[in-house]
């Protein structure tokens, strides 16, 4: 496995592979990588020859007083874990290779609709940084297929629509959530948790089981069962975002027709914001 930090030595490196004919999957992170991440460079070498992690602390999407300067950076363990999973190469740039001219000059991507709302309404500008730089990196490494992670359903709902509207030719795949024996989605952030947030965190995931039986069960008084979930979590000890029951393919509120729904949940334990989803179908 190599890294890289510059767009010249990646794109060398990538000119020569794609000589032999290989594939490419390309599998974006922030680093301080976990088991769910692991499990996305694992698939990516399932359905490519070549795989790509790049690890980039993104500024343009960390909003004023969000966790950038202290977001972990843990470059050294994570190519040893890239290493024992059979990734290839990893494209580790810094600031100034990504924005040189700064990010008040940086050309903005912009994906209506799916990116407002749910967590696009409570980060403003965030997803305008993600559809950003997951464009420049679908441009720089130009991949057959880039797999990303379900948990941030939003994310990647926001990444389908771009790589569709701009016609980037790059097939978007989803990989389902990789969880603790508790039923808490791994996160990076999950590092922020004291011993007793964690053993209050995995709530969320059990809320998100809960609401999911009730739907199951035929309920459609949505907005009651959100309510009732916001209840549970602040119950709990959590200080609730959001909870709520959307079309699955829209991220628009669910109507009594809708057979694919989606619940999105974010909240706050301590200071540490949680977020994660479940999906259904009626």
């Amino acid at each position: 496995m190599r890294t890289v930090h510059s767009l010249k030595e990646l794109r060398t490196i990538l000119r020569g592979y794609r000589q032999q004919g290989k594939t490419i999957g390309l599998v974006p992170t922030m680093g301080n990588l976990h088991e769910g991440h692991i499990s996305l460079v694992r698939k990516a070498a399932e359905a490519s020859d070549i795989v790509v992690t790049s690890i980039f602390v993104n500024p343009m999407q960390f909003g004023a007083n969000e966790d950038l300067d202290t977001y972990p950076r843990t470059l050294a363990a994570d190519q040893d874990k890239l290493a024992a999973a059979g990734n290839t190469l990893v494209f580790a740039p810094g600031v100034e290779e990504i924005y040189p001219e700064g990010l008040a000059n940086q050309t903005k991507v912009v994906v209506p609709e799916v990116s407002e709302g749910h967590c696009g309404a409570s980060r403003p500008g965030h997803f305008e940084g993600v559809a950003t730089v997951v464009t420049m990196l679908f441009n720089m490494v130009q991949p057959d297929i880039a797999v990303f992670g379900e948990k941030d359903y939003q994310q990647l709902a926001v990444i389908r629509k771009l790589a569709r509207d701009l016609m980037i030719p790059v097939e978007v795949i989803g990989a389902p959530t990789v969880r603790e024996d508790n039923g808490l989605a791994k996160s990076s952030r999950n590092g922020y948790l004291s011993e007793q947030e964690r053993a209050i965190a995995p709530v969320v995931f059990r809320t998100l089981r809960h609401t999911a039986d009730q739907l199951a069960e035929g309920r459609t008084d949505y907005s009651i069962l959100e309510q009732e979930a916001r209840d549970a979590l602040s119950e709990a000890g959590l200080r609730p975002d959001y909870f709520n029951i959307v079309n699955s393919l829209t991220l628009k509120p669910a109507s009594k027709d809708d057979r694919e729904l989606t619940l999105l949940v974010a909240a706050f334990l301590g200071t540490t914001r949680l977020i994660d989803n479940l999906s259904i179908t009626r």
